[in-house]
């Protein structure tokens, strides 16, 4: 799990992996947050160095973790 109150400037592009209730596993990199959500890139045609031009996708906290 990862703490929204605990994140900073260096997070920002950081790995994490989502697992969800279906077992589902994803890698994705850390764009932005907010109080409640981390707003994460998963998919971006494998440009990761561009990753912060890709939309992100609002990630539960809780469904996180850095990797």
């Amino acid at each position: 799990m990862i703490h929204t109150k605990e994140l900073g400037p260096e997070h920002v592009g950081r790995w994490v992996l989502y697992r969800g209730g279906a077992g589902e596993i994803e890698t994705g990199k850390i764009k932005s947050w907010n109080d409640r959500v981390v707003f994460v890139v998963y998919h971006c045609n494998n440009e990761w160095h561009r990753f912060s031009e890709f939309t992100a996708a609002p990630t539960d906290p809780s469904d996180l973790t850095f990797r």
